[in-house]
């Protein structure tokens, strides 16, 4: 009985060391879990975003004409106001001292010393210098009004995309907002900015919809276009740590993914197109769980 127990005990940890075994051998046979995705075919564009700020390229400057005293004030801020339109009213230095007395010592002089100061042009009034009763000198600015008609977007472009233009000429610009102008570009203004090396460019928009000066839009310039292209979701792309090899994880039956080094072309916020070797809509490819395995990995596919 003694030698029994002895022989039974002997054997239990060669059973459990047999049991770890079999365990980690199912493991490995099942595969690392991933998920896959089908190489897709279609258009592609590689676009660069810049900014366009709004402005109105033409403002005019309502001067007094006279010394003398604002009778009224007929201008508000933010008002739109048409050419010809009565704005300020002068009333002389000279008539508000001297009107009452000579219009007293002789009526038929009708002595009043007041001058009528008049929109030039369409607009808004953007800036207001002075209030009734205020005393204004000759050639002082009294408003200013943008001229509707000038609005513009100024697209500031870095010099180095100056070669893209050409294909860009009609384009899309992003308000804060959501909203969505179709614009398209004139001139350019013949200035670059001495610290950020950008040049404006004047984009005409069709709108009637009435938007703020010195408003920040967003600007897509289409780089590379293709109307056929192949491309895999950008998250199965691998790379290197420099960044000079790049490769996929294909998945060649169910349960075996091999290493294809490929050679990449555009890319977007979620795909890359795939120039070589050449992938159908048919292929599928690992976009998750594939960081770190080696060629010809087993993997178990998650549904």
């Amino acid at each position: 009985m003694l030698t029994a127990l002895l022989l039974l005990a002997s054997c239990q940890p060669k059973a459990t060391e047999d049991a770890a075994g079999q365990k980690n051998a199912d493991a490995v046979s099942e595969g690392t879990p991933v998920a896959i995705a089908h190489a897709q075919s279609g258009a592609m564009s590689e676009t660069v975003e810049v900014n366009a700020v709004s402005s109105f390229l033409l403002k005019t400057y309502v001067k007094a004409n006279v010394n003398g005293y604002l009778e009224s004030v007929n201008a508000q801020l933010g008002k739109y106001v048409a050419k010809g339109q009565e704005l300020f009213v002068i009333k002389t230095k000279e008539a508000q001292t001297l009107g009452n007395t000579v219009n007293s010592l002789d009526t038929s002089l009708h002595f009043a010393g007041v001058i009528h100061i008049k929109a030039p042009g369409n607009g808004y009034i953007t800036q207001l210098t002075y209030q009734a009763g205020n005393y204004v000198q000759d050639n002082e600015q009294l408003a200013v009004i943008t001229d509707t008609k000038s609005f513009v977007f100024l697209l500031d472009l870095p010099y180095e995309l100056k070669p893209y233009l050409p294909n860009n000429k009609n384009l899309q610009l992003k308000l804060p907002d959501g909203t969505i102008l179709n614009g398209h570009i004139e001139e350019a203004l013949p200035t670059v900015d001495a610290a950020s090396q950008t040049q404006s460019y004047v984009i005409r928009v069709n709108t009637d919809k009435q938007i703020p000066e010195n408003l920040i839009a967003k600007v897509g310039l289409v780089k590379k276009a293709k109307q056929n292209a192949i491309s895999v979701p950008k998250s199965a792309l691998l790379t290197d740590e420099a960044q000079s090899e790049f490769w996929i994880m294909k998945l060649i039956d169910s349960s075996t993914a091999v290493k294809v080094p490929v050679q990449k072309g555009i890319e977007t916020n979620s795909a890359v197109e795939i120039l070589f070797p050449k992938l159908t809509d048919s292929d599928l490819v690992l976009v998750s769980g594939n960081y770190g395995l080696t060629d010809t990995a087993k993997v178990s596919v998650q549904k």
